[in-house]
């Protein structure tokens, strides 16, 4: 990240909530100083096009990104899904893994996540699977928040299986020892005991997969009598330091658990869409009082702005109504409140304005969550530098490529 001055002046920005012109950003180490609108042309580099701040992903398995266009090949259930996802796992090493996702946060930065929180399960060798994947945020630029998932049980206390193996520390107080203090998570309450969910009170921030399928809730309320959400709200684990993941299946009740303790749910549209897991009542739980944020999970798609459509499209084939979230909203979700204003951090992410998906569509939010796509990012700031422009676009691809056969064998490759 960049610790020197720059100024930048955009073309169109959106400050304040509104769209705004020539707008001059002044930054000294990686933070905004200055915001001047109007501002006149001078001799600094000019972003054309429409600029946001830079847009969150809440969610992240880096190593899943080797599974686009593989497992949606035939029929099939989140199941049998995760039986590839588990073929992965099993094949990958900490180099193969660094260079995996190296490329996958790559593709993240390009297309205008300028922070990611990586749900990092995959801990045999520890730590080096770990050290690989801050490695490979630094070096693709992308802010990255690790956060080391606990994964004790195969499902409600049944040892691990095969590569679950490779997740395990065996019990959650061993995680706890290894992991020491800093961001964590519990996979989900399939895979953390319930008389081993203690360990994680008070930690801050906490990510939990939550009733992403209906089989997770008929099983915990087969094992403990309550659901998945009730479950953490009764053992203290839910709360504004804690996010949940996917929230789909939910009861009446657990919107108001999580809305009443203002716990953060993380919705993933496109895994959901593509998993066939459901749609989540996202705009219920935030009516409720829950935060919302988006993220890319298991990469079938590296789009922000496909995310956050993603919410308002999902809503209307549920309610066959339009309409329930504007883009000014939406754009918040993605950005997690992030503004382009003094103090804040110097992420920004531009949006060609005059490509065939944007041309003509106003050139404000809506632009930038009901037309444009990844494709149409043209630079990335970071910290006040630019980390991406839509020339390194080729470039990762073929980086993409070259990790895929890493990881797997030529004729394998082709035969699955």
């Amino acid at each position: 990240m960049s610790r020197s001055s720059s100024s930048y002046l955009l073309e169109r920005a959106w400050v304040d909530g509104a769209v705004r012109d020539d707008v001059l950003v002044e930054i000294a180490d990686g933070r905004i100083t200055a915001v001047t609108p109007a501002a006149p042309a001078g001799d600094v580099p000019n972003l054309a096009g429409l600029t946001v701040p830079g847009l969150v992903n809440d969610h992240s398995h880096a190593f899943h990104r080797a599974l686009r266009g593989r497992t949606q090949r035939g029929r099939g259930t989140f199941w049998t899904w995760r039986e590839q996802m588990y073929a992965v796992a099993e094949r990958l090493t900490p180099d193969s893994y660094f260079v995996l996702a190296r490329a996958t946060f790559r593709e993240m930065v390009a297309a205008g996540y300028t922070s990611v929180s990586e749900f990092h399960y995959l801990h045999d060798p520890e730590p080096a699977t770990g050290e690989a994947l801050r490695h490979a945020a630094e070096e693709a630029g992308i802010r990255l928040t690790l956060l080391d998932a606990c994964y004790v049980s195969s499902g409600f206390g049944a040892p691990p299986e095969g590569v679950q193996r490779r997740f395990t520390d065996g019990t959650a107080q061993r995680w706890a020892e290894r992991v020491g203090d800093g961001p964590a998570a519990i996979h989900s309450v399939r895979a953390v005991p319930r008389d081993q969910l203690h360990v994680f009170r008070g930690r801050a921030p906490l990510h939990v997969h939550l009733s992403e399928q209906q089989q997770e809730n008929d099983a915990c309320l087969a094992a403990y009598g309550v659901t998945p959400t009730r479950l953490l709200h009764d053992e203290g684990l839910l709360g504004p330091g804690t996010t949940v993941v996917h929230a789909t299946h939910l009861t009446d009740d657990d919107i108001a658990l999580l809305g009443n303790t203002r716990t953060n749910v993380c919705i993933t549209p496109t895994t959901e869409r593509d998993l066939a897991d459901g749609i989540g009542p996202a705009r219920r739980l935030a009516d409720a009082g829950c935060p919302i944020s988006v993220g890319s999970d298991s990469h079938a798609v590296v789009d922000p702005f496909e995310e956050l459509r993603g919410l308002e499209m999902d809503e209307r084939l549920a309610t066959q109504e339009r309409g329930h979230w504007s883009a000014a909203e939406l754009l918040s979700i993605g950005t997690r409140g992030a503004r382009i204003a003094v103090g804040e951090p110097a992420d920004l992410v531009t949006i060609d304005t005059r490509s065939t998906r944007t041309a003509g569509t106003g050139s404000d939010e809506n632009t930038a969550v009901f037309a444009a796509t990844a494709a149409d990012v043209t630079h990335v700031v970071i910290g006040g530098s630019v980390v991406a422009t839509g020339d390194d676009r080729a470039e990762i691809g073929r980086e993409l490529e070259a990790a895929m056969e890493a990881l797997w064998e030529k004729a394998l490759w082709q035969a699955r």
